[in-house]
């Protein structure tokens, strides 16, 4: 079968970091970027909508010469009109990579299983490597390498998180997540970041959790498909907030991070996420930047096969 990436840790460490190299020398000298998909179309499946994921996934496939085909919910009705199986056998007889943004993480299997064309997780519920990559990027380039730096997350133990705890146990990031009761990271994917020998520690004080760190990272406190939740998790949350106060418990030269869209005075302030501290445009950016290098990679491995 092909290789896809449904989640970070379907990369081994040398891999991810290949992946990185390759979008930070794209980004710094765009003319090196290879044509490695030239001619070709790629296929981009929205059940849940996104601004930031269609344009950094369209831009980076036309980057490399091909030709992306946005497709919504309504328009292909996965295992209503058709089966998830059906709709990938389709559209691999189009496209070289299928890369779709689903609320439930198996249909991403199905599809994968039943096709031998690469298959990537623009989002699920419980996974969002593409973002991760994105992260990892920023942290390098903001320090200067990965391995040994600390990043507290504050905040739900979502699909952000969980990729982001592979993705640091692949390059020596440190992770210490801090949730309210109830809302913290599954324990078997702790188990199964801590057996990859990866850092990672969960605390319930948020202040602890970010104190001398070199990245405070939040998220929406509720997100798309949980809105039914957002009164509880208001509640729940409120004391989980990223504000001046709690930066100023991280390390010196600490920066912040957010996966977006941003609820300012919810997770996080103003001061905070429009301040000198923020380095969430940087991070939305390399959102682009690391799709390019992730798609490139997927149809080389292929060609080479």
């Amino acid at each position: 079968m092909a290789r896809s990436l449904l989640e970070i840790d379907d990369l081994s460490p040398s891999e991810l970091a290949h992946l990185l190299d390759s979008a930070a020398r794209w980004k710094k000298e765009p003319d090196t970027a290879p044509r490695a998909l030239e001619g070709a179309g790629v296929a981009l499946v929205f059940e849940k909508p996104s601004a930031r994921t269609r344009t950094s996934a369209e831009l980076a496939v036309y980057s490399l010469g091909g030709h992306p085909v946005a497709l919504r919910a309504e328009e292909i009705g996965i295992d209503q009109r058709e089966s998830a199986e059906d709709v990938a056998r389709i559209l691999a007889s189009y496209c070289v990579i299928i890369a779709a943004r689903v609320f439930d993480h198996g249909v991403l299997m199905r599809m994968a299983g039943a096709v031998n064309t690469p298959v990537v997780n623009l989002l699920s519920d419980i996974a969002h490597p593409c973002q991760a990559l994105a992260d990892l990027l920023t942290i390098s380039e903001r320090f200067g390498g990965l391995e040994g730096r600390r990043v507290a997350f504050v905040g739900d133990g979502n699909n952000v998180v969980a990729s982001l705890a592979y993705g640091a146990a692949l390059t020596g990031l440190e992770l210490i997540v801090s949730s309210p009761p109830g809302y913290e990271l599954n324990e078997n994917l702790v188990d199964r970041v801590r057996n990859l020998g990866g850092s990672i520690e969960l605390v319930t004080d948020p202040h602890e959790a970010v104190r001398g760190v070199d990245v405070v990272y939040t998220d929406a406190w509720t997100s798309m498909g949980q809105e039914a939740e957002s009164e509880a998790r208001t509640k729940a949350f409120a004391t989980w907030r990223v504000d001046s106060v709690l930066m100023a418990e991280a390390g010196a030269d600490a920066v912040f991070m957010h996966c977006l869209p941003a609820h300012r005075g919810d997770e996080v302030t103003a001061e905070v996420i429009d301040g000198p501290v923020s380095v969430v445009w940087q991070q939305a950016e390399n959102r682009m930047h690391t799709k390019r290098a992730l798609f490139a990679w997927l149809v080389q491995t292929k060609e080479s096969e």
